[in-house]
């Protein structure tokens, strides 16, 4: 509980600067400073760096679940530029960050803006002995001070919503061929979500226990459909519905982002096979 009788404020916080550094415990320190009543939740700090699409991915699977408050996310790559940082208001929550696609995604998630202001208003970022290091001298404080109930609207300019810099999430695309999307992400077991829909494999006439065709890199390989990670035999590629709801390639303790030579951004095209194939096949090894 805070001073005030009410629940403690929740600033959830995302970045690419590892934990190698005292980047992370700096930022922290300074949300402490100002409001040390706020509980810091870290989403993540392993995004690797600069990776603007990485880390929208990540915070999009995580902000369903995080709690209402304040969501600190820092990839930037653009630091020290005219690139722009921004408050962006949804429904129960404030998302602070730059505004270089980090934020988009999960924005759109969470119902879209209701209200987007720059930070321009300087009564709340720190003196700063150089320009470098935005997440401690501008918005780590920002969003320390939004989780002590500083508006919005107090914060800077207010700019338009529709400005917004998109996400550049991918979205796959079928054709005679198969669907063809990419490997958004490679969990730390190697397994690779996919951006697929599994009612699009679906459609195509694929089924949990079936058959799917892989191609990846110029190479086309045998998997099946499965429910768990347990269910492929030894050295079996399968294709499952992961937490997300999306589809994965996986291995059974075994790497499918090491095996089939993929990483994050991979282009990857799933097929249900016909009768027939016209196509040499080549099952797992």
């Amino acid at each position: 509980m805070d001073p005030s009788g009410g629940p403690r404020p929740v600033i959830s916080f995302l970045s690419d600067y590892g934990l190698d550094d005292e980047f992370v415990g700096v930022c922290k320190a300074v949300i402490a400073g100002i409001a040390p009543t706020a509980r810091v939740i870290d989403i993540a700090h392993n995004v690797a760096p600069h990776d603007v699409r990485g880390g929208a991915l990540t915070l999009v699977r995580a902000v369903q679940y995080l709690p209402g408050g304040v969501v600190l996310a820092v990839v930037d790559p653009g630091v020290a530029t005219d690139r722009r940082l921004v408050a962006v208001e949804v429904e129960h929550s404030v998302l602070v960050g730059p505004d270089n696609g980090l934020l988009a995604p999960a924005v759109a998630m969470l119902g879209g803006a209701r209200r987007v202001v720059a930070l321009t208003n300087e009564e709340y970022h720190l003196q700063a002995p150089g320009p470098t290091f935005a997440g401690r001298d501008v918005m780590a404080p920002v969003a320390a001070v939004v989780a002590n109930g500083v508006p919005v609207v107090d914060l800077g300019e207010e700019v338009d919503p529709l400005g917004l810099v998109p996400g550049t999430v991918s979205l796959p695309h079928e054709d005679e061929t198969g669907i063809t999307g990419e490997v958004w992400w490679v969990d730390r077991f190697g397994n690779c979500q996919l951006n697929i829909d599994p009612a699009q494999l679906g459609a195509r006439g694929g089924e949990v226990g079936g058959p799917v065709e892989v191609r990846t890199g110029g190479e086309t390989r045998l998997a099946r459909w499965v429910t768990s990670y347990a269910e492929a035999r030894p050295a079996e590629l399968v294709v499952l519905v992961d937490s997300y709801g999306l589809l994965s390639l996986a291995f059974d303790r075994r790497s499918a982002a090491a095996e089939c030579g993929v990483h994050a951004g991979s282009g990857v095209t799933l097929e249900v096979p016909r009768r027939g194939p016209s196509i040499p096949v080549r099952p797992a090894p």
